[in-house]
């Protein structure tokens, strides 16, 4: 925001004093000049979010999901625009219902921004929007996205690049996806495939709840499929099924040796350690296709992202698609580019335009 968005100052709020004071600093420092400001914020208190948010013209909330409704809310009541990181298709969905209030309020609202749900399905939708711009008319449209190290470690081949809770909430319950035009709910950590990726060699996907967000639902009538799937090295599939198979993401204690244990934090203490190892190297790759048909004939477009750790800068492959997908959304509402309402991602603005955006900031974005 500081560089790209036109930002007389960005403030960076948390509950924790020091972090938000670590984070203006390094902005700062990267940036080259004092733009970044920052405060304490305990974002469960209304009324010190509501006087934090008030004086801004957009702000990106990061807050876990259970708290994204109530800074939803006071977005709406101190007319400030607003994106969220969400990660909770039911909470988006609740959001939704808040559209006529911001409409009145004259503010923007726009969840699930990011890597996953965000990135992935802008990649997707802008691939759509790339086949109607060439005369076809869509069909299909499918998007691929995992956040790996660089290199497969350890049991799993993996490393934990956000809270572990997430990661199990991806791998647990269902997915919605849409099918023969249908919005319909498919098992996580099912249909495993394998894809090649040039710099990457073979991965496995499958799939995890969250990823499609509302496209869904915003695409039924519109298309006949849309599907997300996560990525990861071969082999990481058949533990965490079997993990799953074996109750561990259950979170309904159970009695062990006369104790009464909850699977699922089981699962966490002893699994965690084993993930997060500090900081790793690590690369996101985004791969989304989508099809239709011109003249009788098949036509695909394939847009496809890979990202690595930035040696220069310190962040993270998963920090810049995160944090720069949801930051140009932001962007766009405090220039005044998404009209008032609260719009779910695909329908808020072009993704071509989005995608504009993410290579200014030097992420390539190969096209087919």
């Amino acid at each position: 925001m500081a560089k790209w968005g036109d930002a007389e100052s960005v403030l960076l709020a948390d509950s924790s004093a020091e972090a938000a004071r670590a984070a203006s600093e390094r902005v700062n420092d990267l940036i080259g000049r004092h733009v970044a400001e920052w405060t304490q914020v305990d974002a469960t208190e209304v009324a010190e979010l509501a006087r934090v948010v008030r004086s801004l013209d957009a702000f990106l909330c990061a807050t876990p999901y259970a708290l994204i409704p109530t800074c939803t809310r006071v977005a709406i009541e101190v007319g400030t625009g607003m994106v969220d990181l969400g990660g909770h298709t039911p909470t988006v969905l609740g959001q939704l219902q808040f559209d006529e209030d911001a409409r009145r309020a004259g503010i923007a609202v726009v969840p699930d921004c990011g890597m996953g749900p965000g990135m992935n399905n802008t990649m997707a939708i802008a691939a759509v929007e790339e086949l109607e711009a060439r005369g076809a008319t869509p069909v299909t449209a499918r998007v691929w996205d995992g956040g790996l190290p660089q290199e497969p470690t350890g049991p799993f081949g993996y490393r934990l690049f956000f809270n572990i809770e997430g990661l199990t909430n991806e791998y647990d319950g269902n997915a919605v996806v849409l099918r023969n035009g249908e919005v319909q709910e498919v098992e996580t950590l099912t249909e495993r495939e394998l894809l090649d990726f040039d710099e990457l060699g073979t991965l496995e996907a499958f799939v995890t709840s969250g990823g499609t967000s509302t496209v869904p639902y915003t695409m039924a009538g519109t298309l006949d499929v849309y599907e997300n799937k996560t990525l990861r090295y071969p082999g990481h599939f058949a533990a965490f099924r079997a993990f799953k198979d074996l109750g561990l993401f259950a979170r309904q204690e159970v009695e062990v040796e006369g104790s009464s244990v909850v699977p699922r934090a089981a699962y966490h203490a002893l699994l965690e350690p084993r993930l997060d190892v500090g900081a790793v190297h690590d690369v996101c790759v985004i791969r989304a296709e989508a099809t239709g048909t011109r003249d009788g004939k098949h036509v695909t477009v394939r847009f496809e992202l890979i990202d690595r750790f930035d040696e220069g800068t310190g962040f993270s492959a998963m920090e810049r698609l995160t944090g720069w997908h949801a930051a140009i959304v932001t962007e766009m509402i405090a220039r005044g580019e998404i009209q008032p309402g609260v719009h779910p991602l695909e329908r808020a603005t072009s993704q071509l335009r989005i995608l504009e955006q993410v290579e200014l900031r030097g992420l390539h974005v190969s096209r087919t």
